[in-house]
């Protein structure tokens, strides 16, 4: 996982959250991969795990067209190389949707070739890894130089808002299912520190328990 750390001295955003959650999602993604190849996409651990992507991957980038992008417009306007981004942001975006609709057709249907769910999961992977990476190497810079701390705060209150405590308790844990000691470290302690007890004592066994992609 990737981190830029930052403190209050520098003036620069930390975009931890940020990356730990794209690592997440390219994680989803390869565990889907060995499912379809595998032929376990109907057991009810992948079903489950798929679920959630999906809930999380929804709730990410609604949260980034409504709080983060129209901020990031507003500060750069008159930038013709941030409409540039901004544009392609949108749509990237915009591109999922039919494929994330593809891939559950291709997942309901029980008759499905092998080969076709394989690959309409490979164009999902490449097209959110692709839209992933272009974010970090284009969009994150961006934002560091137009927006400050307290901004990119308020996005990341509007995405709590939009999760609500339900949706922290699945995300918390799904976000750092498989994660090392430091990227724990570096996700906790970008978080509010109840939030760790909470994972600890509630969150985690119950995502567990659900045993996603098995």
């Amino acid at each position: 996982m990737s981190t830029e750390t930052a403190t209050s001295t520098t003036g620069r955003i930390d975009f931890t959250l940020m990356y730990v959650t794209h690592d997440a999602f390219r994680r989803d993604l390869s565990k889907l991969r060995r499912a379809a190849a595998e032929g376990r996409t109907d057991s009810l651990g992948v079903q489950a795990g798929w679920a959630n992507f999906k809930r999380q991957l929804h709730v990410h980038h609604t949260s980034e067209d409504e709080a983060l992008w129209p901020r990031v417009e507003a500060a750069s306007a008159g930038r013709a190389d941030a409409a540039e981004i901004l544009a392609a942001m949108a749509a990237e975006h915009a591109r999922l949707d039919p494929l994330l609709e593809a891939v559950d057709a291709a997942l309901e249907r029980r008759t499905a070739e092998p080969a076709e769910l394989a690959g309409v999961v490979a164009e999902l992977e490449t097209a959110l890894g692709g839209h992933m990476k272009h974010e970090e190497e284009a969009a994150l810079p961006l934002i560091q130089q137009v927006l400050d701390p307290k901004e990119w705060a308020a996005f990341a209150k509007a995405i709590a808002r939009k999760q609500k405590l339900s949706g922290a308790a699945a995300y918390v844990p799904w976000v750092i299912d498989g994660a090392d000691d430091a990227q724990r470290a570096a996700f906790f302690g970008a978080m509010p520190a109840p939030v760790k007890v909470l994972n600890r004592l509630f969150w985690s066994s119950r995502h567990h328990k659900r045993h996603p992609w098995v």
